[in-house]
């Protein structure tokens, strides 16, 4: 038995084949077998998709193991690794972080070897698959508690034409709607790791926490149109239909941009996903609960913006996060 992270398949055999990614055992975890699918079409784009790098964020192990279903047949070149579940430990608890240790994996990006099991896990992806790809999708959803609408992530980029690449990749999926996130937490992140290795990385997000039939129809559509983007897949892509809608649009968003709860209380959303809003429009209530006494507290837009994640109706705690804004992306000519 091997000490360091490795695989129990050869990516190179053509076609389909099935294996693991072997995590060594530690003092905390014994040995880790993440199921590993190989999809092998020759020469093409490399891909690695991902899912289940949060354990309570569900839609993207299902939608990973689908695209396992049908892939085989419609892929027409290049390499796709699929590898469903990054946190085994973490999806068996629905938890967003890893039980045994409490950490977070999108935060400890390249991970190590003599770590704790996080550590290890996100060691083994970026020693053994990462090298593999040109260009990963990692499979989120934005969590339990929120509302969000199915979407294609990124982070500002500094490289110029990777930025470019990148944010092209994101909106081929066609989702409604594609976020350049300037977000302040980003230490030990997948994707940051990945971008600077000169790799796209797009991150799909997929609020609610709730896995329904509609949201799963979308979220694979937006996976499957990126596939046709890159060129793995033959066909044309389309907006899925969100809302009565079919459309996307591309949004910038800062850490000055989430709206925090003043007090500890109830929040109630008085506003929906993707709603434009203006200074001093309404976004939510906060119900203080230490007295029965106690007024109501409205949260209000800082400025003419796009709600693109609001809190869907939940305890809240002082300073915590209740809402996000965006603005349409500025670009050249403005």
């Amino acid at each position: 038995m091997s000490d360091a992270p490795h695989l129990t398949l050869d990516l190179n055999t053509p076609g389909v084949t099935r294996g693991h990614l072997i995590v060594p055992g530690g003092a905390d975890q014994r040995e880790l077998s993440l199921p590993v699918f190989s999809l092998n079409k020759g020469q093409g784009p490399r891909l690695l998709i991902t899912g289940g790098n949060h354990g309570n964020e569900l839609e993207g192990p299902i939608v990973a193991r689908r695209l396992i279903e049908w892939l085989p047949e419609a892929q027409t070149c290049g390499r796709v690794i699929v590898l469903p579940v990054l946190n085994p430990l973490a999806v068996q608890a629905w938890s967003r972080n890893t039980p045994l240790d409490g950490l977070n994996l999108n935060r400890v990006f390249p991970g190590r070897a003599d770590g704790s099991v996080t550590e290890r896990i996100a060691d083994a992806v970026s020693r053994v698959l990462l090298p593999m790809a040109d260009t990963i999708f990692d499979l989120h959803s934005f969590g339990p508690t929120w509302d969000f609408p199915p979407a294609a992530t990124t982070h500002p980029i500094a490289d110029q034409d990777l930025m470019a690449k990148t944010l092209g990749m994101a909106e081929a999926f066609k989702l409604p709607l594609t976020l350049i996130w300037d977000y302040s937490d980003t230490a030990g992140m997948f994707d940051i790791l990945a971008q600077d290795q000169g790799k796209v990385f797009v991150c799909a997000e997929f609020g609610g926490g709730a896995v329904g039939m509609d949201s799963l129809a979308i979220y694979e559509a937006g996976v499957r149109n990126a596939l046709i983007a890159l060129g793995l897949v033959d066909g044309k892509g389309e907006y899925p239909m969100f809302r009565q809608e079919r459309s996307g649009q591309t949004l910038e968003t800062h850490p000055s941009d989430e709206l925090k709860s003043p007090a500890q209380g109830i929040f109630e959303p008085r506003c929906s996903v993707l709603d434009e809003v203006k200074q001093g429009d309404l976004i939510g209530i906060l119900h203080p609960m230490e007295s029965s006494t106690a007024e109501p507290i409205d949260i209000r837009a800082t400025g003419a913006s796009i709600v693109i994640a609001i809190r869907s109706g939940a305890h809240v705690k002082a300073s915590e996060a209740v809402a996000l804004i965006a603005r349409r992306m500025k670009t050249s000519t403005d």
